[in-house]
């Protein structure tokens, strides 16, 4: 009985050994280590981005901690391939991107980091197209508000 678990469980490892593009998603890593928000842009979607008041973001005006920036992003558009954010004056501005199935509602909720005050870019890619909307968010230390 213990055999054939273990030959279960080396047959498993085998096949993730020969299958990592199947079992691993793909990553944008020129857009991750990019330095300023428009290279980033340009690696991962090759266009620029159109405004577009159909893309909310939910983010406060004033972030009292940089290390915990509450970020919500959804939108009405239609046919949504994937939602990403950006944060301007980041070391690594390409902050997160999600990839979108068709069954799924288009919003994403999650907390960046930031260094310091910034412009946060939502980018959401729909129909083949790419739409933005920002924000301009304060960073105060230590919790004061101002």
């Amino acid at each position: 009985m213990h055999r054939r678990l273990l030959l279960k469980g080396i047959v498993a490892l085998g096949a993730m050994a020969a299958w990592p593009r199947l079992l691993l998603a793909a990553r944008p890593d020129a857009a991750f280590i990019a330095d300023n928000a428009e290279d980033a842009i340009k690696d991962v979607f090759g266009q620029a981005p159109v405004h577009s008041d159909q893309i909310k973001l939910k983010i406060p005006d004033i972030a009292e901690n940089g290390a915990v920036v509450p970020v919500t992003v959804s939108t009405d558009l239609a046919d949504v391939e994937s939602i990403s954010i950006i944060v301007a004056n980041n070391p690594t501005p390409f902050v997160a991107s999600f990839d979108m199935s068709p069954r799924v509602l288009p919003s994403v909720s999650v907390r960046i980091k930031m260094g310091e005050s910034s412009q946060v870019m939502a980018l959401v890619k729909a129909g083949g197209t790419l739409y933005s909307t920002s924000r301009d968010v304060k960073v105060t230390i230590g919790g004061c508000g101002g």
